[in-house]
């Protein structure tokens, strides 16, 4: 029995290390394009000619919503090329008349049956196609963010410049408001340098952040919106990617959302994430595949890979796993474990994950000595994904939102002198 249970540990290992190399030279070797900015255009070169409809899409956030509409209106764009929508969805709370009183336009829904943001969305979207006034791009917010006054300025340049779809930066308002919130701002600073920019200077897809995004109006009606999961912004990525559209980056068009402060609240949150990645893998995996193998499309294989980066999320937390038991307990059945590839490789390999990080942050001049201890408590953030991932990939037939309650006061104006 022992010996039959260590073979099959010893394949599984196997098999595991050889997913967990290959994607991880993968992700490491697009990451590397990002190590350089490059230098581009000004905004100011662009005169400020597209016409955006700024919507907010709120639950209960009379806490919150005042700072994310005056930071709207607060931008460095010419007043009559933008308007503040605000969303007051299933509210029973002051929302509403707080997003009024400080200028927005505010539309009340209320459906209990087709909860959540993206069907909220999906509604406002349809309203501001039946306006008297065109639009020539719709950009996103949540309710708890504030956004950079050069924002509107950024996602001009990029339409201008022929984009359809852009991503703006995300940030974190509250970085140091506990160990949770530092580690979601490591993992957002991290994945905004090399996972998105390096994408962006090789053509690829960039993903949608669910916030601080931009879309073509033309786009939006031509291809439907239709992203209604648990994680509509990766939906509509890959729905993009299917479409023959992609996501661009904009890295000076600044948005700082609230992280959770909480274990419980982050699990909740991460554990929905993971139960609408696990959604858009099972309906996406197949077609993205085709796509890229067919039609040589990088684009769609790249997409593809990512929806399988939890599964690697998981495995590498178990071969850690493993390593530790084995190194504790010799006589424990992993005691044959065996490395497909050379010990010393895998030492790199893991180096370069604990190095990689600090560098990539200290490139954009976040790095103090609080980042610093944030990165030695950044590892036990992403080993608690491990359960989330698998929690989420059993229950994603749920389609339950889970609300993240915001509750923190913060002002664009003292954000920026901060």
């Amino acid at each position: 029995m022992l010996s039959h249970l260590n073979s099959v540990i010893y394949g599984t290992t196997q098999i595991m290390q050889v997913i967990i190399f290959i994607a991880g030279c993968y992700f490491f070797g697009i990451s590397i394009f990002g190590w350089r900015k490059r230098k581009e255009d000004s905004p100011k070169e662009y005169v400020p000619q597209k016409k955006f409809a700024l919507i907010v899409a709120a639950h209960n956030e009379e806490t919150v919503i005042a700072h994310i509409v005056d930071s709207l209106f607060r931008q460095n764009y010419p007043s009559n090329l933008f308007d503040v929508f605000v969303i007051a969805d299933n509210c029973t709370d002051k929302t509403a008349e707080i997003a009024a009183e400080h200028g927005a336009i505010v539309y009340r829904r209320n459906n209990n049956s087709a909860r959540g943001k993206g069907h909220a969305l999906e509604w406002m979207f349809a309203k501001i196609f039946s306006m008297e006034g065109k639009y020539d791009a719709i950009s996103v917010f949540d309710a708890d963010n504030l956004v950079s006054s050069n924002y509107l300025l950024e996602m001009n340049r990029q339409l201008c410049r022929g984009h359809k779809v852009v991503q703006g930066y995300i940030d974190s308002k509250n970085p140091f408001d506990s160990w949770i919130t530092l580690s979601y701002s490591i993992a957002f600073w991290l994945s905004n340098r090399i996972f998105q920019l390096p994408r962006y200077y090789m053509g690829l897809s960039c993903g949608l952040c669910g916030t601080g995004f931009c879309i073509d109006v033309d786009v939006l009606k031509e291809i439907g919106w239709g992203a209604t999961c648990l994680t509509e912004d990766l939906e509509f990525t890959m729905k993009l990617a299917l479409s023959n559209y992609k996501v661009a980056w904009s890295h000076n068009a600044v948005v700082y959302d609230e992280k959770p402060i909480t274990l419980k609240q982050s699990w909740n949150q991460r554990k929905r994430w993971m139960q609408g990645h696990a959604d858009c893998a099972s309906r996406f995996l197949g077609p993205l595949f085709r796509k890229a193998f067919r039609e040589g499309d990088l684009i769609a294989f790249d997409c593809a890979v990512y929806l399988f980066q939890p599964i690697r999320l998981v495995f590498i937390g178990l071969i850690t796993i493993m390593m530790w038991i084995q190194t504790v307990f010799p006589e424990s059945p992993f005691y044959n474990m065996r490395y497909v590839f050379p010990t010393v490789v895998w030492y790199v390999f893991v180096t370069l994950q604990f190095l990689y990080g600090p560098l990539v942050v200290l490139s954009e001049r976040k790095f103090n000595l609080k980042v610093l201890y944030g990165f030695l408590i950044y590892p036990f953030y992403c080993i608690t994904w491990i359960p989330i991932t698998i929690q989420g990939f059993m229950s994603k037939n749920n389609k339950d939102w889970s609300h993240t309650q915001h509750s923190r006061k913060i002002s664009i104006s003292d954000l920026e002198k901060a």
